[in-house]
């Protein structure tokens, strides 16, 4: 098997290379002065099995046709099987027509990255589970929960954990917040809220006991922060004793990293899934927890055809 990177993805990739123990193959990517992007691959790939990882992050539409050029050119380099390992799929939010003459862009992603070339594909918590069927190919979509899971045990020792609080920001994370809590014995609540537009979150009720309780709002996307800071802030006038977040996803769009420091949360922390600015770097409010050891066991299992789904038992 050999291991490529895209540009949105060296820092994780080399993170995955040391768990793998194998090297980064060589690539070059070099960009025109139009801005049109080149690849050669300098070592030989013919009837490998390759793992290619690139996230689609901003500037999304850069990073994607850099993945899809990559992929060409391994397909016309002979390359056995390509696996695309995209840790952020980008545009995965646009899941679903949202009115009239709109498109579906995650559908059309996953069809761009077919025809490219990609055999595979790898990604972790996709905004909408049924993203995978968009795809013709095998599709593996990773939980970042384990991740999350040693983390929270790390931060809040045993005898807390029956004081803990799961929190899903909206209804539709419900079944990722049961799934976690249930890791820890504890109880979920939801958040209510409803959306005058988009971009925009007004919370409306709490659904759920959490007064004195140290609450733990989970979600896959944090982008310009609004929702998850009003949520937040709804938890701790509704009583909440502290009130952390654990978010696979770190867009963290315009305004998100001054509203996390001004808002009412203890900590935010994110999955290194995409590469994040100096700013957020040095937050004192975000963290970073890498999913690098959760990834490169799926890639080496998916290598030696071993169930990527047992990581999960």
């Amino acid at each position: 098997m050999k291991l490529l990177s895209g540009t949105a993805s060296d820092e994780l990739a080399k993170s995955i290379a040391d768990v793998l123990d194998v090297p980064l193959t060589n690539v070059n990517i070099e960009r025109f002065l139009d801005q049109e992007i080149f690849v050669r691959i300098n070592e030989n790939v013919r009837g490998e099995d390759i793992f290619l990882v690139q996230s689609t992050a901003a500037p999304a539409n850069d990073h994607l046709m850099e993945l899809l050029i990559i992929i060409d050119a391994l397909v016309r380099a002979s390359a056995d099987r390509i696996t695309a390992v995209i840790p952020y799929y980008g545009y995965a939010r646009q899941d679903r027509k949202t009115g009239g003459r709109t498109p579906i862009s995650a559908k059309l992603v996953a069809n761009l990255i077919q025809r490219a070339g990609a055999n595979r594909v790898l990604t972790l918590d996709l905004h909408a589970g049924q993203i995978q069927g968009f795809f013709d190919i095998p599709t593996d979509n990773l939980f970042g929960q384990p991740v999350f899971e040693a983390d929270i045990k790390g931060e809040y020792p045993r005898k807390e954990h029956k004081n803990l609080m799961f929190v899903s920001p909206d209804t539709g994370g419900v079944v990722r917040t049961r799934a976690l809590a249930k890791r820890f014995e504890a109880d979920i609540a939801i958040v209510d809220k409803r959306r005058p537009k988009a971009g925009e979150s007004e919370v409306m009720n709490i659904i759920g006991e959490i007064e004195g309780r140290s609450c733990i709002l989970l979600d896959d996307i944090i982008d310009s922060g609004g929702t998850l800071c009003n949520a937040a802030a709804a938890l701790k006038d509704q009583g909440a004793k502290d009130v952390s977040a654990y978010i696979t996803h770190g867009v963290l769009s315009g305004p998100a990293v001054e509203r996390i420091t001004n808002s009412v949360l203890k900590e935010v922390v994110i999955t290194d899934t995409i590469a994040q600015p100096e700013a957020v770097k040095k937050c004192p409010k975000i963290r970073e927890v890498s999913v690098a050891t959760l990834i490169g066991e799926a890639i080496r299992r998916i290598a030696n055809d071993e169930s990527v789904s047992k990581l999960f038992d």
